[in-house]
């Protein structure tokens, strides 16, 4: 039951001792049917000290219900129509939300009302006001809100932050990611009023910034978007944004997908003063004035199961874990400042 969670984020006394006589752990109710919540599940259902309550899609769809109760039969788990029903199970201590962003903000409010602990997949809310209000609700029931940013665990971000000392003061970003995608598929991630603006909805990209260069001053940004005919869905999406750092550090990243985009990209460039870093997917370089070494860069694969780890760790055990919900509030806050920036065509102070 959720009282046994204790509100400093470690489980009681009596959680940890039915775990050591062979009970199935902290109970876990999942909300989403896609690539994460596949992923998420399989991390649950391969650590002892959790278990999988039940699955609901987040949409009440004929379709949606399918794919939860698939879910659900393969992970032994039961499938609930309403995400609703499923925050409001006593048995569900943990809400793991991995459905469209547009429901991210309603759901994680009304499970943390209901006395649960809640891991969300980015962003929080499409809303900054929204993520603000939820952010203190957490603190001020003491339950765990966990954002994953899964991109803080890759060997990408790993590899950067170990070798940014190693360029000297950091003054230039370039971060590029461009996926062609022609048809454009019809998703839910095609649609802005679910996806949300690029640098929200993509909001990994502002964060592995802001968390490897600090607090932003000012942002602009110009984005395009071609519709589909359909009136639903867009057929491409491409935004740029230029970002200045209290540090002095100038940053241009750039995010499309779509139509009418015909080369992949997904790199990252770094000037110092002392020297360069660029990583191409998972390839990496550091160019000083003597010399260009070659820098590994581990695969991006088992991210869902440390996130998940952490996760347990700090519910059972009090550890610290590697992102904190006001980091990710942050990033959220400048994202919506490029947004801004990107409708009303001119420079936003970030705040």
């Amino acid at each position: 039951m959720v009282n046994r969670l204790a509100r400093s984020g470690s489980v009681t006394g009596d959680i940890a001792g039915n775990m050591t006589n062979g009970m199935t752990g902290i109970g876990v109710g999942l909300i989403g049917t896609g690539y994460a919540a596949n992923a998420r599940a399989k991390a649950l259902l391969a650590d002892g000290r959790s278990h999988l309550v039940s699955i609901s899609s987040g949409s009440t769809s004929s379709r949606g219900v399918e794919r939860a109760a698939k879910l659900a039969e393969q992970y032994g788990a039961q499938v609930v129509t309403y995400w609703q029903q499923l925050i409001n199970d006593r048995a569900v201590e943990l809400v793991v939300i991995c459905t469209v962003s547009a429901l991210h903000g309603e759901i994680v409010e009304a499970a943390l009302k209901s006395e649960k602990h809640v891991v969300v997949e980015y962003p929080l809310s499409l809303q900054v006001a929204q993520a603000e209000q939820l952010v203190k609700l957490a603190a001020d029931k003491q339950l765990l809100l966990h954002v994953e940013h899964i991109e803080l665990l890759g060997g990408l971000h790993l590899a950067m932050r170990s070798h940014l000392p190693k360029v000297g003061k950091p003054s230039y970003v370039a971060y590029r990611t461009i996926n062609p995608q022609s048809p454009a598929p019809k998703k839910w991630t095609y649609q802005t009023e679910l996806f949300g603006f690029p640098f929200c909805g993509a909001l990994s990209r502002v964060h592995r910034l802001t968390n490897l260069f600090g607090k932003v001053r000012q942002v602009n940004c110009q984005t395009r978007m071609l519709a589909d005919a359909d009136g639903v869905h867009f057929r491409q999406i491409l935004s740029s944004g230029r970002l200045l750092f209290e540090s002095g550090l100038i940053a241009e990243v750039v995010y499309g997908k779509g139509e009418r985009l015909c080369v992949y990209h997904r790199e990252i460039e770094v000037q110092g003063d002392e020297g360069t870093l660029f990583f191409d997917r998972n390839e990496g370089t550091l160019t000083t004035a003597t010399e260009t070494s070659v820098i590994a860069v581990e695969p991006r694969r088992g991210l869902f199961v440390k996130d998940t780890k952490e996760v347990l760790d700090h519910l059972i055990d009090g550890n610290t874990l590697y992102v904190s919900a006001a980091e990710s509030l942050y990033a959220l806050r400048v994202g919506d400042a490029l947004q801004q920036a990107s409708i009303n065509g001119g420079t936003v102070n970030v705040v």
